[in-house]
């Protein structure tokens, strides 16, 4: 999300022309806005529908003289147009003597019967079928993909404020909307051309990307991926559409009677094709939905053009609006191939009509399709490198050939602006502020060092008292091969430094094996965690929370050294070998004792751990997409499942390590995407040590004495509560996305979200072990028993940035200092 608040920042701080521009107001005679009233331009099939407040507005490259306003119940409003471009119109639509009889609307529950676009919707779903390129053995195609960023809603009080001071050129050559008639000015151009192969017999795809050339935030790695993330593929016969993270009920879909209300509007030849035309719209506010209208041919019943936009009531925050157009080309009864898709996203950190924004504009086109050329497996094999540096330099004369839509004026002027904005140290100093809001590193260029994370400066706990972290990296470029970082961080109560140092290498690109290494001693907060840290730079919010709930005392002194091998052999499979060294204490042994037997000792009793481990990790990802090619590369995802498998193999007597051990670990987690009834993250973790280990090695059930809401802890557990050797936990959340709330009146305009969790864990801990870790004075408690549970109930979305849960204890009520109940929270900026 912290890319999502550097665009919005950035941009604040700073189509071929349409003939026929029309906006404007509709009302009913008390002055009542009409919302979804029908807006076409006559003996056309050009329109739109009015929003919820009964605004609307529509452009066109053709000149027109008649707009037609309708709405069922009303009259039919014919209106000539007297210029070109009429803004600010006022129209007052007048009730209907007689309601058309052919067409039925109802507000409850539709009758299918009755009403004839249902009729027709009914056959869509009847001969709804994939893409029509897998209605061939092999297909091939060309696609052309646009990505723009532009700040909207210009007026002359932004163009003379102080904040654009000397940037007044920037200004100079502003366009309209042809979707909300706001003037807009293009700040980011993101072009690629790409051929797409395929041969359905073999289940292959590749797409050879030819040519990618941007214009703004080129060297920003971290906006790129969001903007990719951001414009993720779809697909409009499916039950949902995913938009950020949110399901939409698609009007296509077989639920969508229950959720929308349709309107057979009109019927006209599209292509010298018969088509009706439907409008559809929500029953009720605050839902994932949209509304608009599709063209049907009346033949195959396949979609021949489709508008979608998101209702302003829809519970999503800083999206104001969401436009999505597509048009096909049906080539016959079993072929309808996509032409042009064309998607608007109005950021804003209000929906008001006249607050300012930024427009994210996507539009792909898709031409040149060949079928049934076939060619070899090997040829699907070979993919090819969208990192070759000759993409992003090709010439006008490629570019040219290439697009399949070409940019409009003020589009082929950014390439222009930017150069000479790159200039100006205002600019610079506009970017650079946002840049470190954004990343949290600030940049020093001439020595290609990033200082931070300026997130981190600050901590607390009982071991150190206040404390506070600088740091720094190396940053050559968003693809540097080898990164150097590292902090230095002091604690005032302790009067001891810490530092963490980190060193990384990309060895080979193609299999992407990576050599990595470092040290780190420091203080941590071990039993947050079923896995031992290896992260010679991380930090558990547990090790420096400023408020915790009862003593935070159990924390461990750590001195880490490691040494690892990476490598890919295939997509999203990765395989990582490596060796840790690891001295261990308590950081505060009064309190917190890490004791336990040796015979070897003077007094029989250790107070330290040395311990050499070897680990093998297997982590696989499908479904993960990531941008860029150098060491440390960026998701543009979140909605993959990883699965991991770890072995380690503690040796005894390396380096004067103390013990002999085996441990096994699983864990699988894995979003699911529940149709419009929300997300639900779901993870389980198994393990098991093999021989004789102390405290300081044992696995500890995550508690969290904290007051942030930390996935895959347990919020009314205390630290170290429940220790195990051999252990299974099971983590349940789902969130509704207000799907409930949005069906209580009083609670329908605060558009809160609900979330309900469900937590499990299981262990065990063996007679030996209780026996080694005697001198301990911590309770060894395993849940084993009976499995220990949670539940909990989470209000989110509370003013747009907060949630809070309330956490409930199910067993164990009788443990030393149990917490029945609990209250944590979180927040940040989520759509």
């Amino acid at each position: 999300m912290n890319r999502f608040l550097q665009i919005i920042f950035f941009l604040s701080f700073f189509s071929v022309f349409s003939q026929t521009k029309v906006g404007g107001i509709v009302q009913d005679e008390s002055g009542e806005p009409i919302a979804f009233a029908n807006i076409i331009f006559k003996n056309s099939s050009e329109g739109t529908i009015t929003n919820d407040n009964g605004r609307f507005y529509i452009e066109s490259d053709e000149v027109y003289d008649t707009v037609l306003v309708s709405f069922i119940g009303y009259e039919t409003l014919e209106i000539e147009l007297g210029q070109k471009v009429t803004y600010n119109m006022e129209i007052i639509l007048q009730e209907a003597a007689e309601q058309l009889a052919e067409v039925v609307v109802y507000t409850g529950k539709q009758s299918k019967k009755d009403n004839p676009a249902i009729e027709i919707l009914k056959k869509i779903w009847a001969k709804k079928r994939q893409n029509g390129v897998r209605q061939f053995e092999q297909y091939q195609y060309d696609k052309y993909e646009k990505l723009e960023f532009d700040l909207n809603t210009i007026d002359s009080a932004l163009i003379k404020s102080k904040l654009f001071k000397g940037l007044e050129f920037m200004f100079q050559d502003l366009d309209t909307s042809r979707i909300t008639g706001k003037t807009y000015l293009p700040m980011f151009l993101n072009e690629s051309f790409s051929k797409v192969y395929g041969d359905n017999l073999l289940k292959e795809e590749k797409e050879d990307v030819l040519g990618n050339k941007n214009a703004g935030f080129g060297g920003n790695q971290s906006i790129t991926a969001f903007v990719e993330d951001l414009y993720s593929d779809y697909d409009i016969y499916n039950n949902y559409l995913k938009f950020f993270d949110k399901s939409f009920t698609s009007p296509l879909s077989k639920t969508g009677v229950d959720t929308y209300n349709y309107v057979l509007s009109d019927s006209t030849f599209i292509d010298n094709k018969w088509c009706y035309n439907i409008i559809y719209y929500p029953r009720r506010k605050n839902e994932l939905t949209f509304k608009g209208d599709f063209w049907v041919s009346d033949t195959t019943y396949a979609i021949k053009k489709i508008n979608l936009q998101v209702t302003k009531s829809a519970n999503i925050n800083w999206v104001k609006e969401i436009y999505i157009e597509q048009d096909f080309d049906v080539v016959n009864d079993s072929v309808f191939l996509l032409k042009r898709d064309y998607m608007l996203s109005d950021f804003s950190f209000s929906k008001k009509e006249e607050s300012r924004g930024v427009y994210g504009k996507r539009t792909t086109v898709y031409d040149n399709y060949q079928f049934d050329k076939k060619r070899p497996e090997d040829f699907y094999k070979a993919k090819s490198d969208p990192y070759d540096p000759r993409i992003f330099k090709r010439d006008s004369t490629f570019w040219k050939n290439a697009r399949l839509e070409q940019l409009n004026e003020d589009e082929s002027g950014i390439f222009k602006m930017l150069d000479t904005l790159k200039t100006v140290p205002k600019f610079r100093t506009y970017y650079d502020i946002v840049s470190i809001l954004g990343s949290g590193y600030i940049e020093i260029d001439k020595w290609n060092i990033d200082i931070g994370n300026i997130y981190s400066v600050f901590g607390f706990n009982d071991a150190e008292g206040t404390r506070v972290r600088l740091g720094a990296r190396t940053y050559f470029g968003q693809n540097d091969t080898w990164r150097l970082e590292g902090y230095m961080a002091y604690g005032f109560k302790d009067q001891k430094a810490k530092h963490g140092l980190s060193a990384k290498f990309l060895l080979d690109r193609k299999t992407r094996l990576i050599l990595s290494g470092g040290n780190r001693r420091d203080i941590e907060q071990l039993g947050i965690s079923l896995t031992s840290t290896n992260d010679v730079l991380g930090r558990s919010i547990a090790s420096s929370a400023l408020v915790t709930v009862g003593a935070n005392d159990r924390l461990t002194n750590i001195n880490l050294s490691t040494l690892n091998f990476e490598m890919e052999p295939a997509k999203n499979f990765r395989v990582r070998l490596g060796g840790s060294f690891r001295t261990l204490s308590s950081a505060l042994p009064d309190a917190f004792s890490l004791d336990y037997l040796d015979s070897e000792a003077p007094n029989g009793i250790s107070s330290e751990v040395r311990q050499f481990d070897i680990n093998t990790t297997l982590i696989y990802t499908p479904g993960r997409r990531t941008i860029g090619y150098g060491v440390e590369r960026d998701e543009i995802n979140d909605d993959y499942s990883t699965l991991l498998l770890n072995y380690t193999k503690g040796t005894r007597g390396f380096l004067e390590s103390d013990f002999d051990y085996e441990r096994l670990q699983f864990s699988y987690r894995q979003p699911w995407q529940i149709g419009g009834l929300g997300r639900l993250t779901s993870s389980v973790e198994l393990g098991k040590t093999f021989g004789e280990v102390p405290l300081s090695l044992l696995s500890v059930v995550p508690g969290n004495q904290t007051l942030f809401s930390l996935y895959n802890t347990f919020p009314n557990l205390d630290f170290y509560e429940f220790v195990t050797d051999t252990y299974a936990t099971v983590h349940l959340e789902h969130n509704f996305n207000g799907r409930l709330f949005s069906r209580i009146p009083f609670l329908r305009k605060l558009n809160l979200r609900e979330i309900i969790g469900l937590r499990g864990a299981w262990g065990q801990l063996s007679d030996e072990n209780i026996a080694l870790n005697s001198p301990t004075n911590i309770p060894l408690i395993a849940p084993d028993d009976q499995i220990y549970w949670e539940y909990s109930f989470g209000i989110g979305n509370i003013f747009k940035i907060f949630r809070l849960d309330f956490n409930f204890r199910g067993n164990y009520l009788d443990n030393p200092n149990a917490r029945p109940f609990g209250i944590t929270g979180t927040f940040g900026f989520n759509f």
